[in-house]
């Protein structure tokens, strides 16, 4: 007999392991099968990036119950690719998820994000797919106030589908309350500072990569800052036809 439950794909950039992703599948494990294919360790700030020259492992494991949950030890992106080649080959995922992540992947965080890398991964494959993350960096932060918003949103994205080339970059305020949903557009922000030189004792600097944000149009509204900033979930459609389009004419008066 054919399975007529939606079947959602599963990963993060935070680990198969980390709380955020284990109360993702719990907060939809009633309303489709789950199959989980995650990162063996933490990948923040991995973006798109993939494997291009380092073989992928992929293990089973068994810490979520009856879900189905595989660790790979690549990318989030390559946990995308590796389980729609290698887990799901005779079932296509109805709706891929990402997160939920520890931390805030609004505004210029959307294009440096693991999280985001896997909902990207997932519209360039034309299946819809949403991010979900906390601006609670805690990993031991309650996220049960998030269980109606995301229920709802994968309601309905599993009932109404996405455009083509359009997936969804959810964000939770750091709060116990939200006052609502808002639909905004990114912010336009800034990572400053963003390293710190050290001296080695064997004689050799060193650095890491650090930074601040820096909003670039605080207290603009409709931004997704504004929203977080105000209480509200904010929900940023996020494309992956990058063409600048208002900028075609104008090139094309130059070249052509």
């Amino acid at each position: 007999m054919e399975n007529k439950r939606p079947l959602i794909l599963i990963s993060n950039d935070d680990g198969y392991h980390a709380p955020g992703i284990r109360k993702l599948v719990e907060f939809v494990k009633d309303m489709a099968d789950v199959l989980v294919c995650a990162p063996e360790a933490a990948r923040s700030g991995y973006s798109c990036a993939f494997s291009a020259v380092d073989y992928l492992r992929l293990k089973p494991r068994h810490n979520m119950g009856d879900t189905m949950v595989y660790s790979c030890t690549g990318t989030p992106v390559d946990c995308v690719k590796i389980a729609l080649d290698q887990l799901c080959a005779e079932r296509r995922p109805t709706l891929i998820l990402s997160g939920i992540n520890h931390g805030d992947n609004s505004s210029v965080n959307n294009h440096y994000s693991g999280t985001m890398g896997v909902a990207k991964e997932g519209c360039m494959k034309y299946i819809p797919s949403v991010a979900f993350s906390s601006c609670y960096y805690d990993e031991n932060a309650n996220l049960e106030p998030l269980r109606p918003y995301v229920q709802r949103i994968v309601g309905d994205v599993l009932q109404k589908g996405l455009p083509k080339g359009v997936c969804l970059n959810v964000n939770f305020p750091a709060a116990q309350k939200f006052k609502g949903i808002k639909v905004c557009r990114m912010t336009f922000g800034s990572w400053i500072e963003e390293t710190v030189k050290e001296r080695h004792p064997r004689g050799y600097d060193y650095y890491w990569v650090v930074g601040k944000y820096r909003n670039d149009e605080p207290g603009v509204e409709g931004t997704d800052q504004w929203a977080l900033d105000n209480g509200y979930v904010a929900i940023t459609p996020t494309q992956t036809d990058v063409t600048a389009y208002d900028a075609m004419d104008g090139l094309k008066q130059i070249y052509e």
